[in-house]
C-alpha cells in the first residue's frame, strides 16, 4: 500500500486551516491535549464509565457499541442517556489547540466525539451553529438536529452563519444527542452511503474544502466509514495527524481516499499550529 507520509508539517496545511480552504476534523485524542481530562477520552474508557454503573456480559465490557446496546436492551435507553450524561458532564478546559480551532473563521469543524470541550472553546462566539446526529430511538425519520450558538433548537438550516460545527456521533450538549450503541450506528449506516444523514450544509461546503484529521485513529470501521462518507465528494486535500505506525487497515484507509499521513505527535503539531497566536481565554 502506498500512501504520503511527511516527518513535518506543511506550511500548506496551517495555511489551509487559517484561510478556511482545509477543515479541522477532531478525534477524541483531542482530548490529550487538555490539562485534564475529567471525561472518557476514547471509546474503551467509556465503555469501562458505563459498565461500572451497569452490569453487562463480560465479553463485551469492552467493547463500546456492543455494551451500550445490552445496556439500551435490557436497562432502557433512558439508563443509556444517563450513563452518557454523567460520562460527559464535566466540561474539560479547552486546549490551546482547540481555542486556535475555535479562532478560525473555518466553514466547517466536524468533531467526532462526544463531548463539550470544542463547544466551550466556540462560547465566545455567535457567528456559529451546531448540527448533531440523532439516534433513530428517540428521533425516528429524522436524522440531524440543529442549534445556534445559544444551544437553542433551530428550525431551519443555518446556511449564512460562519461555521457550521458538525458532531456526526452527536454530543453532551445542548440536548443529550448520542449515537453509541449498535442499533444507533446500524440505523445510520444503512443510509450513509447516499448521504442521507449528513446535513446538506455540510455537503455543500464541503465541496471546496480538504479534511485536517487531528486526534482521530482509523483501526476501528466505525470512525473509518463516518469519515469516508463525510469526505465524499470533498475537495481535497486531505491530512492525518497519525504519529504511530497505522494499522493495515488504516493504511488501507490513507491509501483509499488519498489522505497525507503527518507522523508527529499531536501536542507538537497543536505547539506548530498556536506557536506565537494570541488566543483569547
Amino acid at each position: 500500500m502506498t500512501f504520503t507520509t511527511l516527518d513535518h508539517l506543511p506550511d500548506d496545511v496551517a495555511a489551509g486551516l487559517r484561510t478556511g480552504s482545509l477543515s479541522p476534523y477532531l478525534g477524541p485524542g483531542m482530548l490529550g491535549l487538555c490539562a485534564e481530562l475529567p471525561v472518557p477520552g476514547d471509546p474503551l474508557a467509556l465503555a469501562t464509565v458505563l459498565t461500572t454503573r451497569n452490569s453487562v456480559p463480560g465479553k463485551i465490557k469492552n467493547r463500546l457499541t456492543q455494551a451500550a446496546q445490552f445496556i439500551e436492551n435490557f436497562k432502557h435507553r433512558k439508563t443509556l442517556v444517563s450513563g452518557m450524561d454523567l460520562a460527559y458532564a464535566a466540561l474539560p478546559a479547552p486546549s490551546p489547540l482547540h481555542r486556535w480551532v475555535a479562532s478560525l473563521k473555518t466553514p466547517l469543524i466536524v468533531d467526532a466525539w462526544y463531548d463539550d470541550t470544542m463547544r466551550g472553546a466556540l462560547s465566545g462566539r455567535s457567528d456559529w451553529a451546531e448540527v448533531q446526529g440523532l439516534s433513530q430511538s428517540e428521533h425516528f425519520g429524522t436524522w440531524f438536529g440543529w442549534y445556534g450558538a445559544d444551544g437553542q433548537p433551530l428550525t431551519e438550516e443555518p446556511v449564512d452563519v460562519t461555521t457550521v460545527f458538525y458532531k456526526p456521533w452527536g454530543g453532551h450538549l445542548p440536548a443529550s444527542n448520542y449515537l453509541v450503541s449498535d442499533s444507533d450506528h446500524v440505523e445510520v449506516l444503512t443510509e450513509i452511503d447516499i448521504q442521507t444523514p449528513i446535513p446538506p450544509v455540510v455537503q455543500a461546503r464541503r465541496a471546496s474544502l480538504g479534511f485536517v484529521f487531528l486526534g482521530c485513529r482509523f483501526n476501528d470501521q466505525l470512525p473509518r466509514t463516518f469519515a469516508r462518507q463525510i469526505m465524499k465528494r470533498s475537495g481535497g486535500p486531505h491530512y492525518a495527524v497519525l504519529p504511530d505506525a497505522p494499522t493495515r487497515m488504516e493504511a488501507r484507509f490513507l491509501e483509499e481516499q488519498g489522505v497525507t499521513r503527518i507522523a508527529l505527535p499531536l501536542a507538537e503539531v497543536a505547539a506548530q499550529l498556536t506557536r506565537g497566536v494570541a488566543v483569547a481565554a
